[in-house]
């Protein structure tokens, strides 16, 4: 099932911003040539960014967005609107809900794409809007010296979510990919599954990527689960729907492939994705240094050799500062003949032997 959706990020007005950016905003001042023209806008309401999808910004963690109008020596200007989310994974998803098939990949930030003079990029939990005048060779070099210097996600919030590992890439149409954390993204990108379908009470994330085969247009939907209890549950339900989808569970996730399912390739599109845990163990193997005994005894015996080798030392110490002051100072020091007495106790016993 092949889906057009056209969605301008921050496309209304900014009409109604009060709050003055200062310098501990999202963007720079100035930075490659470009210069901040005026007051940089700031507001925290999603309605004000993007009134026709403001659940979806909240979806998506919304935090914040900032507006600012950028000029260079040669008359050039562009505006850049930056949205900030919770971590990464929010702002990738926000990506990839208005970015558009039709645009071209560029290299920006942690991932960017293009269209006329419009580009579009995300790094970390930041999601940046750049409109220009004149596009030239040197924007996408401007907008990388921008990206450096955005302020960066720290710890667990600049991770990005794993489930794009498990897309084939064969076939795959560039840049359809769509991942939904909630029932108003689902249902604005018009998905292959309903919100009552995937139940959105579980917490699932879901990623949709278009696909192109000789039969016609395929779409896989992956949605992933906490747990593959849950999934399992949520594959029974799937597959007691109308009968228009191949459905398939591997682990937490369950795989979902709609368009010409009647065809070899919608098949070989659905067996392709297979789960893969990653199992920390954290229980010792063997057993550590503290543990063995061998090794504790080894330490008695060498602790009882550095004792016995420290008193040696002092006691050959000693001695010989005793031996050297009696040959420099014989009967001045030690031995002196006033400090030495012989105790004799004259003791006379006379046995008779009868």
């Amino acid at each position: 099932m092949k889906r057009i959706f056209i969605v301008e990020l921050f496309g209304l007005s900014l009409t109604g911003f009060v709050i003055a950016a200062d310098n501990g905003g999202i963007l720079p001042k100035s930075f490659a040539g470009w210069t901040e023209s005026g007051t940089a806008q700031t507001t925290s309401d999603p309605a004000k960014v993007d009134a026709a999808y403001p659940g979806v910004l909240k979806e998506y963690g919304f935090v914040g967005s900032e507006t600012a109008t950028y000029t260079r020596n040669d008359g050039r200007k562009m505006t850049i609107k930056a949205a900030q989310f919770k971590d990464a994974t929010d702002a990738y998803g926000a990506f990839t809900f208005y970015r558009q098939p039709s645009m071209g990949t560029e290299r920006i930030g942690t991932k960017a794409a293009s269209a006329n003079r419009r580009i579009l990029f995300f790094r970390d939990n930041l999601l940046v809007d750049a409109n220009f005048d004149r596009v030239t060779e040197m924007s996408a070099a401007e907008l990388r010296e921008l990206a450096g210097m955005l302020p960066a996600a720290k710890g667990a919030a600049a991770n990005l979510p794993s489930l794009p590992e498990y897309l084939p890439k064969a076939d795959a149409v560039e840049n359809s990919a769509k991942y939904i954390l909630g029932p108003q993204a689902l249902v604005a990108v018009k998905g292959s599954v309903t919100a009552e379908q995937v139940d959105f009470s579980h917490d699932p994330e879901i990623l949709i990527q278009d696909y192109a085969s000789k039969s016609g247009p395929l779409t896989l939907t992956l949605v992933q689960y906490p747990t593959p209890q849950i999934a399992d549950e949520r594959l029974r339900v799937l597959q007691s729907a109308p009968n228009t989808l191949l459905v398939r569970r591997s682990g937490p996730l369950v795989d979902i492939v709609t368009g010409a399912i009647a065809s070899d390739e919608a098949q070989k599109l659905l067996t392709s994705v297979n789960y893969e845990a990653e199992v920390t163990w954290n229980e010792a193997t063997s057993l550590s240094k503290r543990d063995n005994i061998g090794n504790l005894i080894l330490a008695v015996f060498a602790l009882t050799g550095i004792i016995l080798l420290v008193s040696l030392v002092f006691g050959v110490f000693f001695g010989g500062i005793r031996i050297l002051l009696k040959r420099i100072f014989p009967d001045r020091v030690f031995d002196r003949p006033e400090d030495v007495e012989i105790i004799q106790l004259h003791i006379r016993q006379e046995t008779e032997i009868k």
